[in-house]
């Protein structure tokens, strides 16, 4: 009796261990790291378990223990802003990682459990996993406020397959590698029956020859393009708000600000929450940032307060040092920019981890569309988090290019700013628009519209650095239809097969 329960217990979680590891392994195809080929191997094993389950809850246990494994990993980072405070906040970073990785992973086991019921043998689950994977991990960025960040299609960030998201956004790249891990199945492997992995070998292959073709074609002249200077002044987020520290960040922002250059700017970028005032307050500031400036106009991350509600802002400074532009944050953080209930936590003494003056800020009306003339044209501001959102770059109006100003010292300096810097090169490829960053601590950048890196400062440095701003290119098929082309394709295929698990 002892020996069939060991058994039967080695059988119960043998499975999900593996499952685990493979989610790992998968979770190295994200950025910094970038291991497609090895997450696409992952994938593939974690498809054979899901199909080999002996139940629909079976196989949603397996793929939920490898959402876990792969979140674990992939966002490790969520535990870098509760030690910022460690002594204040330290002791929620286990309980973060876990909630996280586990809550997330529910999506994988939804996936997973639909696999298991719709599919009857290997074939049709891994087919029905491979839909299911990619329409749980389409809605993970729109339930709940969404969160798309760490999807399967982001392993293709930075490789020629990457060019897809022009056609299709994330949701085609998540197709790409939930289909070349499962193909190998729809079509088994065998003596003469190596179908599944050649034709997953051309799919992954012809994406990426279409996607260096691309790479190749000449970019659309610009003879006298705008310059811009990107500031990172490497304020750590424990020193950041310190005292003594405060005039450190300060003057040497500054000092980039007015530093002479061999092309002059024609517009000079701060990062997110830079001013160390509000914007109510900083008249004096923006005075001496004006000054430092010359006659050049500077975008800025600054906090403000409007009646009792406190905002995460962007504001645009004329030569004058006037205020001519402000656009508030409107996709905000839980739990970092906002408590949900919070009224009912702040009793308790629950805040958000980054909002310093109250226990929240307030969203803004939405995305906004900045004119700032004739020779920069119209950017779309986007405020740290909201570059994860490709849904929220998409409006009744076209920019000339995008701009991001975040403080990326909140995600440490292993993955999470590597990782924030691969979404929104994914970003520019997708709308076919430069994307301009400034980071606190970094990596900023000028990205072109194919999602290349032009110019850089390394994470962990201050510095500046003047750029040319790339040149857009004609909307792109996702610019302008979005998610909907996608998940009408899953919606249907979804159906077709619940239809014909009920026919059986």
């Amino acid at each position: 009796m002892t020996a069939r329960l060991a058994r039967a217990v080695h059988a119960l979680w043998t499975a999900p261990v593996r499952a685990f590891a493979l989610g790992l392994s998968a979770a190295l195809g994200q950025a910094p790291f970038g291991l497609w080929p090895l997450a696409v191997a992952a994938f593939f094993g974690l498809t054979w378990l899901v199909t080999h389950a002996p139940g629909p809850r079976r196989a949603a246990l397996i793929a939920w223990a490898g959402g876990a494994g792969h979140f674990a990993l992939a966002l490790s980072w969520i535990v870098e802003p509760f030690l910022v405070d460690i002594r204040t906040h330290g002791w929620m970073a286990p309980f973060a990682i876990v909630a996280m990785a586990g809550g997330l992973a529910l999506f994988w086991g939804l996936a997973g459990g639909f696999a298991g019921w719709a599919g009857q043998g290997v074939r049709r689950r891994a087919l029905a996993f491979a839909v299911a994977l990619a329409a749980v991990e389409l809605a993970r960025g729109y339930v709940l406020t969404g969160f798309a960040w760490a999807l399967p299609g982001h392993i293709w960030i930075g490789a020629p397959q990457m060019q897809l998201g022009a056609l299709a956004g994330p949701v085609g790249l998540t197709l790409l590698t939930t289909f070349a891990a499962a193909l190998p199945l729809i079509l088994p492997l065998g003596p003469g029956r190596a179908a599944g992995a050649v034709m997953a070998a051309l799919m992954v292959t012809g994406a990426g020859l279409w996607g260096a073709l691309r790479l190749e074609m000449p970019m659309p002249p610009d003879a006298d393009p705008p310059h811009i200077r990107l500031i990172q002044p490497n304020a750590a987020q424990h020193l950041k708000w310190r005292r003594d520290m405060i005039p450190v960040f300060w003057e040497r922002q500054l000092a980039f600000t007015a530093a002479p250059a061999e092309q002059p700017p024609d517009l000079i970028i701060w990062p997110e929450t830079a001013v160390p005032w509000l914007l109510n307050d900083a008249g004096g500031a923006l005075e001496r940032i004006a000054d430092a400036a010359g006659d050049v106009p500077v975008m800025l991350g600054i906090q403000r307060r409007e009646d009792a509600r406190f905002y995460n802002s962007l504001a645009v400074l004329d030569p004058g040092g006037a205020v001519s532009r402000v656009y508030d944050k409107h996709h905000l953080v839980p739990f970092g920019e906002y408590i949900p209930l919070g009224p009912v936590l702040g009793r308790l003494g629950i805040k958000g981890l980054a909002a310093r003056d109250s226990y929240g800020y307030a969203a803004g009306p939405g995305p906004t569309v900045l004119d700032l003339g004739t020779r920069l044209g119209t950017a779309l501001p986007l405020i740290c988090y909201e570059a994860v959102f490709p849904q929220d770059l998409r409006g009744p109006e076209r920019p000339r290019w995008l701009v991001q100003i975040t403080n990326d010292a909140w995600f440490g300096d292993r993955t999470g700013p590597y990782q924030h810097l691969a979404l929104a090169r994914l970003r520019a490829v997708e709308q076919g628009l430069p994307l301009v960053r400034a980071a606190n601590t970094g990596v900023s950048a000028v990205i072109d519209a194919r999602g290349r890196i032009t110019h850089s400062l390394a994470l962990n440095t201050a510095g500046h650095v003047t750029a040319p701003l790339p040149p857009a290119l004609p909307p792109t098929p996702y610019a302008g239809m979005g998610d909907m082309p996608a998940a009408l394709a899953l919606a249907a295929m979804l159906a077709a097969l619940v239809a014909v698990r009920r026919r059986k």
